[in-house]
């Protein structure tokens, strides 16, 4: 991958490289009193970026989260199937219009138990990013996703779905064919699914185009993600006028994994590798196939009702209830 750095992380990139020009140079040889000394600059560099580190990812607002979520260098939904899943299989087409490569689905392993994947999937180069919509599926995409749920219905497999959309594809062309209803029709199918589901945000979680495979038995987010009914971008065109107050608008809208935890949406936070995933994918993996290994077992204890039953129960708990208070008499 190349390098990338974004604004924040520049400090620790640049001292990154250096302690790797460093090491470089100590294993080229030097003589012993040179050496000495070099390996002591190098632990020192260790410890600088190491507290470098900690202090920038210790406080991070906002919209720093949300600019995380977007890197370049951030696993994808194919990423974590190649490290968490074998024998993957991918399924296409929605048997009616057309394969939407934004949204991928297929049957796989996980711990050698059969499951079905779903998910979003961003593009690295600018032509796969044009072929996957930028990770925004279309109304066959979604149709392709329910086709989907309905087979691991039918053979009794888990659903796993990895969200990362900043939305549902906006173009005229997916208004035409019914990208209201084709999300609709999703919700309302994915809540009556009698197999457990998980769904993992693992970069970007916006609006219906993530809700859409979002009704799940648990809700998971990576650290670094964000879950809403609005980009941030979106959000300040329209209160502010001006999309470039996207700043203020994650602020405003509290979209981040820790705030979604905070107000009882998520069930479970998936703490990512030092400095976020693209740092160390494998670690962020190993981290989230412990957490679906564990939810997966729980669930997997439930009978077909009472799965539905449980996804009920989820979301009709969701948000604060207050009584009204009676009027007073006199």
């Amino acid at each position: 991958m190349s390098t990338f750095a974004l604004e924040f992380e520049k400090p620790l990139l640049e001292l990154e490289q250096k302690l790797a020009e460093l090491k470089r140079h100590a294993a080229t040889g030097t003589a012993s009193g040179d050496a000495d000394a070099l390996d002591g600059e190098i632990r020192r560099l260790e410890r600088r970026c190491t507290k470098l580190q900690q202090e920038i990812f210790a406080e991070l607002t906002r919209w720093q989260v949300v600019q995380l979520s977007r890197h370049p260098n951030r696993p994808y939904m194919l990423d974590y199937v190649q490290r968490l899943f074998t024998d993957w299989v991918e399924l296409h087409g929605d048997r009616s219009f057309a394969d939407d490569q934004a949204l991928v689905g297929g049957l796989a392993r996980f711990d050698g138990e059969p499951v079905l994947l779903l998910g979003q999937q961003k593009g690295r180069s600018t032509k796969e990013n044009l072929l996957r919509s930028f990770g925004m599926p279309r109304p066959e995409g979604y149709r392709k996703a329910l086709r989907l749920m309905k087979l691991a219905e039918r053979f009794d497999r888990p659903v796993i779905a990895f969200i990362d959309t900043p939305g549902a594809y906006p173009g005229i062309d997916a208004e035409e064919r019914g990208q209201a209803e084709a999300i609709a029709v999703c919700l309302e199918q994915m809540a009556a699914l009698q197999v457990p589901s998980i769904s993992v945000v693992i970069g970007e979680g916006g609006s219906g185009g993530a809700l859409a495979i979002g009704v799940c038995n648990r809700l998971l987010m990576l650290q670094y993600s964000w879950y809403s009914v609005i980009s941030p971008e979106s959000c300040a065109a329209i209160l502010y006028r001006d999309s470039s107050k996207g700043q203020k608008a994650a602020e405003a809208l509290k979209l981040t994994a820790r705030d979604a935890y905070e107000l009882g949406i998520v069930d479970e936070l998936v703490e990512e590798s030092a400095g976020g995933a693209h740092r160390d994918p494998d670690a962020t993996a190993g981290k989230l196939r412990e957490a679906l290994r564990r939810h997966l077992r729980e669930l997997r204890l439930l009978g077909p009702d009472q799965i539905v039953e449980d996804r009920y129960r989820k979301f009709r708990k969701l948000g604060p209830i207050t009584e009204p208070t009676p009027p007073t008499l006199g």
